[in-house]
């Protein structure tokens, strides 16, 4: 049994690895949010509706301090209704293991009450802020009034490449590497149409505002690019130009590999998947990781990042201009493409999962 937050960074992922299991010989039933069902299910995987989306969990939560907010929901809300979508599921399909996404906390803790065993998988870099050290108190105060141990110390199984994780969890999980493969739903792929660098933008499923957006294809219009802009959701941002193609979804699996640049919010699916494309990356970060995950690739020489009080679009020009002529970026990305080619495959590890098991 996969298990993941109602979200598209928490559940895809893990789709790879569960698509793998099952060619594998494996009987795979991955617990989801209602939205992402459709999504699964395309993927030919049995889906089964499980926990609340962000949004339906922040409806219950009194105003206060954003870290506590975050750190109450993911800690405390979700967990309690991923538990209770759960336990009949692991009655039903009396699985030999729990796959979950190391941020749904509530499968953790239903495996562990059941007498299942769980592997983390994680979602990118596992950072750590004042919202997750709230996280943790949440967590913690949930588990023991359950009766259950917070912190079962189990196998995760880790997409970040190790020069790019944190270092503190490099040192203290049980890590095994398994190598990032983006997935996307079916989207429409589009083709180069001139000898022109193509740069790629999106803000994700959960940033993607119009003014963000729009500054940042003004300051791309300026270049002798071509533009290809992916929404996620109905967002209107005016006009474009004529270089300037706007997609709602695309695939983006299907499309980094053809592109110059990828400009994003710095999201960790997006992230790893332009490292494993070889890609540089100018990240305009938003919220929640995107900041770190920024820094991290500044810090690898794999692109740039405009901070939103630096955001305008003679910034997003004059950055664009230097990282698509800059040698030592392009060579920064491509070893890290390298780096991830390395890890071992969702195929691979597919085949290990009965041992991994075993073995805790």
């Amino acid at each position: 049994m996969f298990a993941a937050l109602a979200a598209h960074g928490h559940t895809y992922p893990l789709v790879p690895l569960a698509i793998a299991a099952a060619q594998a010989g494996h009987e795979v039933v991955f617990a989801g949010g209602e939205a992402l069902l459709p999504s699964l299910r395309a993927a030919g995987l049995t889906a089964r509706p499980a926990g609340l989306s962000v949004q339906e969990a922040f409806a219950g939560i009194a105003p206060g301090p954003a870290d506590e907010r975050v750190g109450r929901v993911i800690g405390d809300v979700m967990p309690r209704r991923m538990i209770a979508d759960l336990t009949p599921l692991l009655a039903e399909f009396r699985p030999d293991a729990v796959v979950y996404e190391i941020a749904t906390l509530g499968a953790s803790l239903a495996a562990q009450a059941h007498g299942v065993p769980a592997v983390g998988h994680t979602f990118g870099r596992m950072f750590v802020n004042d919202m997750s050290t709230a996280m943790v108190e949440a967590y913690t105060a949930l588990a023991t009034s359950l009766g259950l141990e917070p912190d079962s110390a189990g196998l995760v199984l880790d997409i970040c490449p190790p020069s790019i994780q944190f270092k503190d969890f490099l040192e203290r999980a049980n890590r095994l590497p398994l190598r990032p493969v983006p997935w996307s739903e079916c989207g429409e792929l589009v083709e180069r149409t001139s000898g022109r660098p193509l740069v790629y933008l999106t803000l994700g499923t959960a940033f993607p505002t119009a003014q963000v957006l729009r500054t940042a294809i003004d300051g791309l219009a300026k270049l002798p690019v071509d533009v290809l802009v992916s929404t996620g959701k109905q967002v209107d941002i005016g006009e474009v130009p004529e270089q300037v193609r706007v997609r709602r979804w695309v695939s983006q699996a299907g499309v980094l590999p053809h592109v110059d640049l990828v400009v994003h919010h710095g999201g960790s699916g997006t992230m790893l998947g332009t490292f494993a494309a070889g890609k540089p990356q100018l990240v305009l970060p938003q919220g929640a990781d995107q900041f770190t995950n920024a820094e991290a690739i500044v810090e690898a020489g794999a692109g740039g990042r405009i901070l939103p009080p630096e955001l305008t679009s003679e910034a997003v020009t004059a950055t664009v201009r230097t990282l698509l002529s800059d040698l030592d970026v392009r060579a920064a990305a491509s070893r890290l493409a390298k780096e991830i080619a390395k890890m071992p495959s969702p195929r691979e590890i597919a085949k290990q999962l009965p041992a991994l098991i075993d073995q805790g």
